[in-house]
């Protein structure tokens, strides 16, 4: 932040302090996302009571470095937990705060499980001394904190109410609350109808997140006395005060934090257990790339979120991973692999085509890539096939793992509508929709830095005499759309046509060209020093129109 006060002041700027020696019971951690939490959004605005810190407290990474004292991690391995400033690209902390990421998990829902389950396990098992048979209210359920603690505290057999706004209802259904166990937390009318539907004996604990005549009606759903543990920041009370006020009652400000690294190790051994036995799950993330914060402090300001939400951090093309590139032998492929190379430090490749080394200038291309410091392999491969690309990336490796896809392969087949077969159609949509769909399923669970479709802007303007290959383009967009929705790495790189010495259009007659530059498309033409080839897997965006 330039300045607290406002999200307009929300950017990216350098952090010295993650390069420093780690001391002797921290690791360093490349970090691949991070988890918001509203404490985040009173950070920026200037609205947290006392030293908020950096914003970024919790996140999922690739440990690089370890202190001395640290013997169970090494570098490689994933972990998940608390930092401090984690939405960048590195973070330190103290080990005892992170734990393994289990083997099924992504990065997102990785990074989004520390705080609110940390915290609802504090809560629950700590402060609140949850019992089976007890009785439980949880405010602003269907949040982070809230929906960790509905799945912690009935897995303690306790009997869970929760308040959410109306919208947010069908949300704690699903997590298997009834209606009488669920009201609103925009109006005070949960205080009578839990004392209702309780027969007046009310709740054993309250875990609140509001503020005002909202705290007051809390705490009079323990007329039996109780726990009362406050989670926000905006209204603490004096616990004497409330004790002389609420007969029985024991009320707790409190913070995660405040339980130690030692406590936050024992609680982390617990939670994994837990969610190695399918007891907890984590919950539903909303994700936006990094680049794109002040979107998602909105979003969480303005309470649309569910659950959680969690920023992404990008990674650089260079480092010790294979990129590939279908039809990497082509005019564009071999640009490409040029720019890769020259421009972003890539020292390792796997170029498919149809006809793999007998490809004219494949051999050509692998030793002027050579000469230039990189290590690239020919592969002959229809993309279009399955089986033969889960072969092409089982012979990839683990030494050098991938790390990118590019996906630039494709065929030409133009024709009015009227004289497509199926059997066109086919041989258009086989390299662009089958292949992507396999490098999509057959990647999505890989650590990748960039996938890029490269598609054309036939599929957003149309293309006369392109309906096939325009329908096969208008799936590169939305399925670079759809990895995006689900936090994973993609980008839909839209071309116009290229000459006759680049691209597809190197098997097109010059009336084809002519027919092109007639509708106002002037043709692109290939310099290796282009930028255009790589700014996707740095765009914010999953369709972008060089």
């Amino acid at each position: 932040m330039h300045a607290k006060g406002t999200l307009e002041n929300l950017a990216l700027l350098p952090c010295p302090d993650v390069t420093e020696a780690l001391g002797e019971n921290e690791i360093r951690v490349e970090m691949r996302a991070a988890g918001m939490n509203f404490r985040d959004v009173l950070n920026a605005l200037g609205m947290y009571p006392g030293e908020a810190g950096p914003l970024g407290g919790e996140g999922a990474g690739i440990v690089t470095e370890v202190g001395p004292g640290v013997t169970d991690l090494t570098p490689g391995d994933r972990v998940m937990g608390i930092f401090s400033g984690s939405f960048g690209p590195v973070a330190i902390t103290d080990r005892r705060v992170v734990a393994r990421v289990p083997e099924d998990w992504t990065f997102e829902q990785a990074a989004s499980t520390p705080i609110v389950f940390l915290t609802a396990y504090y809560a629950m098992v700590d402060l609140g001394g949850l019992q089976p048979g007890q009785s439980v209210l949880v405010h602003s359920a269907a949040g982070g904190v809230g929906m960790a603690t509905l799945q912690l505290a009935r897995h303690l057999g306790a009997e869970v109410f929760g308040t959410a706004s109306e919208g947010k209802w069908d949300t704690l259904r699903s997590l298997g609350l009834d209606d009488e166990h669920i009201a609103s937390s925009r109006t005070l009318d949960f205080e009578k109808r839990f004392l209702d539907v309780t027969g007046g004996r009310g709740m054993d604990v309250v875990l609140d997140s509001l503020a005002r005549e909202f705290v007051d009606a809390g705490l009079r759903l323990l007329p039996r006395g109780g726990r009362f543990l406050e989670m926000g920041k905006t209204d603490i009370r004096i616990p004497d005060e409330v004790a002389a006020e609420y007969t029985g009652v024991s009320y707790r400000a409190f913070d995660l934090m405040e339980a130690g690294a030692d406590r936050i190790h024992e609680m982390w051994s617990d939670l994994i257990s837990l969610f190695e036995s399918g007891v907890l799950r984590p919950l539903p993330v909303r994700t936006w790339d990094v680049r794109r914060a002040p979107d998602a402090f909105r979003f969480i300001s303005q309470a649309r979120h569910t659950g959680k939400v969690a920023l992404t951090i990008p990674r650089a093309l260079d480092g010790p991973g294979t990129v590939l590139i279908t039809g990497g032998t082509g005019g564009l492929g071999a640009l490409l692999a040029r720019h890769l190379v020259v421009e972003h430090g890539v020292e390792r490749l796997v170029l498919t085509s149809r006809r793999g080394v007998e490809a004219p200038g494949a051999a050509e291309l692998v030793a002027e890539l050579a000469g230039l410091g990189a290590e690239a392999r020919v592969a002959a491969c229809d993309v279009a096939d399955r089986a033969a690309v889960e072969k092409l990336l089982a012979g990839i490796g683990s030494e050098h793992p991938l790390s990118a896809v590019v996906h630039a392969a494709g065929v030409l087949d133009d024709g009015v509508v009227e004289s497509l077969t199926p059997e066109r159609v086919d041989k258009v949509l086989r390299p662009k929709v089958d292949a992507a769909l396999h490098l999509h399923e057959l990647t999505r669970d890989l650590d990748l830095a960039a996938f890029i479709l490269y598609s054309s802007v036939s599929g957003t303007f149309g293309g006369s005499g392109q309906a096939n290959y325009a329908a096969g383009n208008a799936f590169m967009d939305a399925l670079a759309q759809h990895r995006r929705a689900e936090g994973l790495p993609a980008a839909s790189l839209v071309w116009g046509p290229w000459t006759q010495d680049g691209g597809m259009t190197t098997e097109l007659a010059d009336a084809d060209v002519s027919r092109m530059t007639r509708t106002g498309m002037v043709a692109l033409t290939p310099r290796p020093d282009s930028r255009c080839s790589t700014r996707p897997a740095i765009s914010t965006v999953p369709s972008w129109c060089p």
